[in-house]
């Protein structure tokens, strides 16, 4: 097969359609891998019910992509922030170019943002600075954020709940912790999302247990594609590229594991991601 063509179709056996629409609020479909075919993947998703899709702006240049994917296909959203991992590149021209990014109708979040104390790309004081920056502008604008943490839970609910007074909603995006982490972050009142990590046999059966304890109105799900393909789909994937048709797979492993339907899931998951983002509510 000609290496253009790789990732352009689903087999039969995963093309899963969602009972009721649904809402992925993390998807890098500004990530290359999508650039040859992302008419194709946005049609699919939608076949899948996955009708709305937040478009995670991880830099300036990926922020700045995500809009403009945004304005191209509707049902589209975008985020902007600075992840962790640049955090080394946060100045005052690039804090004032985000708060011009967020006023953009198409932005529905500030983020990617937060702390990653695992790989340490940019020091803790470097990642602390720009997050507590990004804290500001969500303050100013009003949006909702949307959080990475890895490894550095504490530090992130300290820092939180110093601004919880003066943000609005907050969303821990695929969320991979540990039990005292989550509660933690519902005792803030933060959101959760949910990926194809709990579909991961090898490091996601931690997760399983905790679903329950995320009140629906406080869980979303998201593929954080083209990454966290989830490791229990009943066919194999040329390419191992994950994408937003994949996400009803994932919201049938939360439902099981919460002990509802995928409907229910489906449906509360939506409502509540319509809410946080403020998203028109026709399907």
């Amino acid at each position: 097969m000609a290496a253009s063509t790789v990732d352009t179709f689903l087999p039969e056996a995963l093309q899963f359609r969602s009972p009721t629409t649904l809402v992925d609020i993390g998807a890098n479909l500004t990530h290359e891998s999508f650039d040859r075919d992302l008419e194709d993947v946005i049609a699919r998703a939608q076949a899948a019910q996955v009708n709305t899709m937040i478009v995670t702006g991880t830099d300036l240049s990926h922020a700045e992509q995500a809009i403009e994917l945004a304005r191209r296909f509707p049902g589209l959203y975008a985020t902007a922030g600075v992840h962790p991992h640049d955090a080394s590149a946060w100045n005052a021209e690039l804090a004032g170019k985000m708060a011009a990014l967020h006023a953009q109708p198409e932005v529905v979040a500030v983020g990617e943002c937060g702390l990653d104390f695992n790989r340490n790309f940019s020091t803790p004081k470097e990642q602390e600075q720009a997050f507590e920056a990004q804290l500001g502008l969500a303050a100013e604008s009003g949006l909702p954020l949307f959080l990475h943490e890895r490894d550095a839970g504490s530090r992130m609910r300290e820092m939180l709940a110093a601004w919880r007074d003066d943000i609005s909603n907050a969303v821990i995006h695929c969320f991979t912790a540990d039990r005292e982490t989550l509660h933690g972050y519902l005792n803030l009142d933060l959101h959760i999302g949910l990926t194809g990590w709990i579909c991961d046999e090898r490091r996601g059966h931690h997760l399983r247990p905790l679903v329950k304890d995320i009140p629906l109105a406080r869980l979303m799900v998201e593929t954080d594609c083209p990454y966290l393909l989830p490791r229990n789909l009943p066919a194999k994937l040329k390419g191992r590229r994950h994408e937003p048709a994949l996400l009803p797979w994932i919201v049938r492993e939360i439902a099981q594991w919460r002990g509802v339907s995928e409907a229910e899931l489906a449906s509360a998951t939506t409502q509540t991601a319509q809410r946080f983002f403020r998203l028109p509510t026709e399907s």
